[in-house]
């Protein structure tokens, strides 16, 4: 059962500009996910409303995890596309892109305090009250973990949906990374994790160089990725799992045959 009701279920892929007529001809896409930041809510793409599939909006900007002011106007910017859309929650990420007046143009972790975790809740209550639809918050892939930690991972997203009523984009990519790049147990984290807040999946490829994991969004999907997807449905399936793809897009076969591996890994019989 789908927690968000009219939420996604399925297999889905990122609409982007450059593949809209791919997406569009791609078998077995139940949904879409865009990027909020990239669209305009009076002149949305007909190459978008044209696909007849449910779209969820996903920004990557409001910076909700940071000490200065909530920018109100990029969350009515989220909420005015979510509404153009028709759509049935949006979603952004458990980091901060801005400090000091100045953008980082990249999504950095939250210090896992409780201080920091008061801030974040403040900020996503803040955004729900505008946003009009459930919003869902998004593990990151971080390649840094601030010092003096007071909670694991999946004690601070818990606690943060458990004090906001949120729910869970988890990115099994992300995990994957934090896994390499911190030593993180991405097992654990599933553990802790309350599973059944989760209303979809995001998975993509990446690459390690020198030992660092990098989420590029551009690579296709690794092994370790699909086996993280496998353990995650294994305790609990989420509703959908969605494919990020974000540059050097390859063919729509190559395309489709990612889709066709999410799908079984995600509808897999297990005993």
């Amino acid at each position: 059962m789908t927690p968000v009701a009219g939420g996604p279920r399925g297999i889905g892929i990122g609409w982007r500009r450059e593949i809209d007529l791919t997406v569009e001809r791609l078998p077995g896409v139940d949904f879409v996910e865009v990027v909020a930041e990239d669209l305009r809510p009076d002149a949305l793409p007909a190459s978008l409303t044209g696909l007849g599939k449910p779209v969820v909006p996903h920004a990557v900007s409001l910076s909700l995890g940071g000490a200065e002011p909530l920018r109100i106007d990029r969350v009515e910017h989220l909420a005015a596309v979510a509404d153009a859309l028709d759509a049935p929650l949006a979603s952004d990420h458990v980091a901060f892109v801005r400090a000091g007046g100045l953008e980082s143009g990249h999504l950095l972790p939250v210090p896992r305090t409780r201080e920091a975790l008061d801030v974040l809740v403040d900020n996503v209550r803040a955004t729900q009250a505008v946003l009009g639809v459930p919003l869902a918050l998004e593990n990151i892939a971080p390649l840094l973990a601030w010092p003096d930690a007071e909670v694991s991972e999946g004690a601070f997203l818990t606690e943060l949906c458990a004090r906001t009523g949120a729910w869970l984009l988890l990115d099994v990519a992300n995990l994957h990374a934090s896994a390499v790049n911190l030593g993180q147990a991405p097992v654990r984290v599933l553990d802790e994790l309350p599973l059944e807040r989760v209303v979809y999946v995001h998975a993509a490829g990446g690459e390690e160089r020198d030992g660092v994991y990098h989420d590029t969004h551009a690579h296709a999907l690794t092994a370790p990725v699909l086996d993280l997807l496998d353990e995650l449905c294994a305790r609990h399936r989420p509703p959908a799992v969605l494919l990020e793809r974000d540059d050097r897009y390859p063919t729509d076969d190559e395309l489709a045959a990612e889709l066709a591996a999410l799908r079984a890994v995600h509808e897999r019989v297990r005993v």
